[in-house]
């Protein structure tokens, strides 16, 4: 059972010149469960949902098979939208001492936040916190206590909201049988689009994502990359103000990753928001503007991406490398100014390196590889949100 009042120790973590520092579990049901309500009844979904047969609410449907509305519908999507999208708009989206609790389990507690537009990373190790704060601002789950606003509207008005969001989880979630083009499809109907208006969403945001070529494939035969690029297709295929992803990069090719960060970066210049989670410094460092980091359901720091690497630069990156001449290696590597050690492993079969900046690293590895230093294997052994918490919070002695 964890304890509500302990605050994680937070020693050095405000040093940086933006930095803040906080005073402060299960899987859920995705929004887009409603294609795979409907199509697990009927495998001719696309043809024959009508428009008005659905209502959607905080991630649950309610559909009349005969195609009558049960209960309140959202407004429809076309006469909401500009409202909400016009000028008087709310552009944060904030937390306001929010605490949340699974019976006895902590999930965040006292977490005060206020997001701008940009790319916004939440990061920290598993059962932190990350899915959580994603979920409330998904309104798939309701805080114990508090208030969470996503550009002013409360997730307790699904029907505004559902408009204004685009989230992709981390897991897989599908209906059998569809093509990617179908599910994008499927989803625009049941979200009441027009059938010439889901066909042009579909097409352009399936675009979007790189995947044309395979729309037609059904998505029971795409790899883990592909299923992560349709989800992606899937979140903004509405044209949302806010993009809530959790772990987007897993399972990318490093050609598509890079389209991908291109594609958010794309996005928040538009103004829109682009919430990730990610454990991955590496990754996080490439495509933040700013980060909110978390330990044990407490922010522990939040700032722009620049002021929370000048804390990690003070921890170097442990790399474990495998070559026919590690000797050689290691000489080599000592001579870089980046490099704080290179250690020899006793069975002579490889090099422990440590250095205090990564990209520099691997580009003197590259260097040294085309120059004919033969190399085996490169693993990173820290390099992770896990050890840098060590290192940030206190479990580490500096």
């Amino acid at each position: 059972m964890a304890d509500c009042g302990r605050r994680p120790h937070s020693r050095g973590i405000v040093r940086g010149r933006g930095l803040r520092r906080g005073g402060q579990c299960h899987r859920t049901h995705e929004l887009w469960q409603l294609a795979r309500f409907a199509a697990g009844d009927r495998r001719d979904l696309v043809a024959d949902v009508p428009e008005r047969a659905v209502h959607q609410c905080s991630g649950s449907t309610s559909v009349d098979r005969t195609g009558n509305r049960v209960g309140d519908l959202p407004l429809a999507a076309d006469s909401q939208g500009e409202g909400i999208r016009g000028g008087q708009v709310n552009t944060t989206v904030t937390f306001d001492n929010v605490s949340r609790f699974y019976g006895e389990v902590l999930g965040v507690n006292r977490v005060t936040l206020s997001i701008p537009p940009g790319i916004t990373s939440l990061v920290g190790p598993n059962g932190s916190g990350k899915t959580t704060l994603m979920n409330m601002m998904a309104g798939l789950v309701r805080p114990t206590r508090g208030e969470v606003r996503v550009l002013g509207i409360s997730p307790n008005e699904p029907q505004r909201l559902c408009h204004m969001i685009g989230y992709a989880t981390q897991f897989d979630s599908f209906p059998r049988g569809l093509t990617g083009q179908e599910f994008i499809y499927s989803f625009l109907r049941l979200f009441g689009y027009s059938h010439d208006r889901c066909v042009k969403q579909a097409e352009t945001a399936i675009a979007r994502v790189r995947m044309t070529g395979a729309a037609a494939r059904k998505i029971a035969g795409y790899s883990k990359g592909m299923r992560q690029r349709i989800k992606l297709a899937l979140a903004i295929a509405h044209d949302p103000r806010v993009l809530i992803l959790d772990e987007p990069l897993n399972g990318l090719d490093p050609l598509v990753r890079n389209e991908t960060i291109a594609l958010f970066r794309e996005m928040a210049h538009e103004g829109r928001h682009v919430i990730v989670s990610s454990h991955v410094l590496h990754e996080v460092d490439q495509i933040s503007d700013q980060v909110i980091l978390l330990s044990n359901g407490y922010v522990v720091a939040e700032g722009q991406i620049h002021d929370v690497r000048g804390e990690i630069k003070d921890h170097p990156m442990q790399v474990w490398i495998r070559c026919a001449q590690p000797s050689v290696l290691a000489s080599k590597l000592f001579e870089m100014d980046h490099v704080v050690e290179a250690r020899l492993a006793q069975d002579g079969a490889g090099v422990l390196v440590k250095t205090r900046d990564a990209d520099r690293f691997y580009r003197t590895l590259n260097d040294l590889a085309v120059n004919g230093i033969e190399l085996e294997g490169v693993t990173p052994l820290d390099d992770n949100v896990n050890s840098v918490y060590e290192y940030l919070i206190g479990g580490e002695s500096r």
